[in-house]
């Protein structure tokens, strides 16, 4: 039997071919996943449905996807991980979540204020977190193909600037949806990557304070950070985020949590236990979970600071 450790939480991940698009098998071969990877609690966080058909992926459109598509495909999800975090619930503590975005710019913090208000037909709330992540710089995708990367840089003129434009967009977004967890705080150097401009420098003076705008903005909503294993399985040498925010952020006391941005079952719990080794190097001794308070579908929801 594998020995499920309190800190073995993660807020961020269980994408399934289900319900997204560049995702793999179903929701319950996830959560089953989940299981064998010894998680205390597991958060899913399936993307919400963008509004307009600019923003559908490139996947999406050669498939032939809609708007109409995939917002049926959201609600189908909201009503299956319900169904299955019950009957998980003898297993593995399965928190319902949903992945924010950050468009259309006018629009989304209405549109997330809907979705997390959605309930259940028994009248429980369809969700029990929310992650905020931001994927767009002015409706820019920076997360896409190395072309959408380029749109981007363009718009901005150079890394430095657009990955200020990035930080205040976090800040932004999280004073208008307050969420539970921010997502991937650097993705930035992702899309350097994608540009091939890994060795220009993303910790700047200029671009400091702009992450130090970003962690005050989710340090005064109560968020946490998600130490997102992702970063490894993108060849980025180290998860977000980098270690020089780590200790930015730790030394303003903003607090971490574990998301294996899992989009398969191999990515269930990968880095994991490499990512708690990472934060104990990096001074961080303890992770803020959210989970219930007794190991069944109706507890309560209850945030928790855990020793590592």
């Amino acid at each position: 039997m594998i020995e499920k450790h309190r800190w073995k939480v993660s807020l961020h991940g269980g994408h399934s071919g289900e319900f997204c698009d560049h995702a793999e098998t179903t929701l319950c071969e996830m959560l089953e996943a989940a299981v064998l990877a010894g998680y205390h609690t597991f958060g899913v966080s399936e993307h919400i449905p963008r509004p307009e058909a600019k923003f559908l992926y490139r996947n999406e459109l050669e498939r032939g996807w809609d708007v109409a598509k995939i917002e049926r495909d959201f609600d189908a999800y909201t009503l299956a991980l319900t169904e299955l975090a019950d009957s998980f619930a003898d297993r593995l503590i399965v928190l319902r979540g949903f992945e924010a975005e950050v468009v259309p710019t006018a629009s989304y913090p209405d549109r997330c204020a809907k979705f997390r208000g959605r309930t259940q037909a028994d009248g429980r709330p369809a969700f029990d977190y929310f992650v905020g992540s931001v994927h767009y710089v002015n409706e820019t995708q920076i997360d896409g193909t190395a072309e959408e990367c380029k749109r981007a840089l363009e718009e901005w003129g150079d890394l430095e600037s657009l990955a200020v434009k990035y930080y205040d967009t976090v800040a932004e977004m999280a004073q208008a949806l307050n969420p539970d967890v921010v997502g991937h705080l650097d993705l930035i150097k992702k899309t350097a990557k994608s540009l091939g401009l890994q060795s220009v420098p993303l910790d700047t003076p200029v671009i400091a304070a702009a992450v130090d705008r970003a962690l005050e903005s989710v340090r005064s909503v109560g968020a946490i950070l998600d130490l997102n294993t992702a970063g490894w399985r993108k060849g980025l040498g180290e998860p977000y985020p980098a270690p020089w925010l780590i200790k930015r952020a730790s030394a303003m006391g903003v607090p971490f949590c574990f998301g294996d941005d899992s989009h398969r079952p191999s990515d269930v719990g990968s880095g994991i236990t490499d990512a708690r080794d990472y934060l104990l190097q990096n001074g961080v001794k303890s992770v803020t979970v959210l989970t219930r308070e007794v190991d069944c579908e109706r507890g309560n929801l209850v945030k928790q600071v855990i020793s590592l």
